[in-house]
């Protein structure tokens, strides 16, 4: 299959995925009646798209930067804020990049790259935040990498369980070695080493897949529906119930560990913070109210 062929597939299927995905999100609002948020209005999802003019001048970090995406935001009862977003871009990387990533040097600095990402911040602290993202990236290679992860404010057993063994029966339909070599990459991934404590209670995370194009891509695609499923049902098992000011407290407290995770750690904002890429889709991650003790 030609490259183009595949670029085309892959974000067609990305944003097949947000849509699937924000429609599902929209209906969570719909269904919420618990007292402490119900006399709120339901979120939409409010989208946004951008482009960037076609150049071939370099930015300040040196890189060339084309394409665009949309920005799908939502602030609700159930969700205070989630974000799914997609983009397509392409362009040229800096030199001190392209060391970096694999094929670049070879195709002199040139890349492609498409992908969904998504970051929850639930109103409840009884419903878990989530990160999702999956992405296809061509240099003088062609690869995809993603994955999912889940933090919890107030660790849940069950949740737990059912959010790995949904994300295991994914990997094992593809090679029974997927699942523990990718949840390990993940618990190293979302880490926080300054405080010496994972983000959440992980997920997969997986890079740099390229064994083949047609199976990888029907991975990949199999860990967003599974996520598009999984997801959900958890989100509806608890945003009914009532919580307190103290767990309220525990929640902002915990958002604080993400906001220092994504901008210490986190390779995808740091690169697109470096790069020149649109700040406010790099940013969306980021929580709606924080607090530090």
């Amino acid at each position: 299959m030609k490259i183009e062929s595949k670029k085309t597939q892959a974000t067609a299927w990305f944003k097949s995925l947000r849509d699937t995905i924000c429609s599902e999100l929209e209906a969570i609002e719909d269904a919420l009646s618990g007292t402490q948020l119900h006399a709120l209005p339901a979120g939409r999802f409010e989208r946004k798209p951008w482009t960037r003019p076609e150049t071939n001048e370099p930015n300040d970090s040196g890189s060339i930067l084309n394409g665009g995406g949309e920005i799908s935001l939502m602030r609700g009862r159930v969700f205070e804020k989630v974000g799914v977003n997609i983009s397509t871009v392409h362009g040229t990387f800096a030199p001190e990049f392209a060391d970096k990533i694999p094929g670049a040097k070879d195709s002199d600095g040139a890349f492609w790259a498409a992908g969904i990402s998504l970051v929850a911040h639930p109103q409840s602290p009884l419903v878990p935040a989530v990160h999702m993202n999956t992405r296809m990236i061509a240099t003088s290679k062609c690869w995809f990498g993603g994955g999912a992860d889940l933090t919890p404010i107030i660790p849940d057993d069950k949740d737990t369980a059912d959010f790995h063994n949904a994300l295991k029966q994914c990997c094992d339909a593809h090679d029974p070695a997927y699942y523990p070599e990718y949840k390990a990459w993940c618990d190293r991934y979302f880490f926080l080493p300054h405080r010496n404590e994972a983000r959440g209670v992980g997920g997969i995370f997986y890079d740099y897949k390229e064994e083949d194009w047609g199976n990888d891509f029907i991975f990949t695609q199999d860990v967003g529906k599974t996520f598009a499923k999984i997801y959900p049902e958890i989100v509806r098992r608890h945003m009914n119930k009532e919580w307190t000011d103290e767990q309220r407290e525990q929640q902002l407290i915990k958002r604080g560990r993400y906001v220092e995770y994504n901008l210490l750690y986190d390779r995808g904002t740091q690169f697109g913070l470096k790069t020149g890429g649109n700040t406010e889709a790099i940013l969306m991650s980021m929580p709606p109210e924080v607090k530090w003790p």
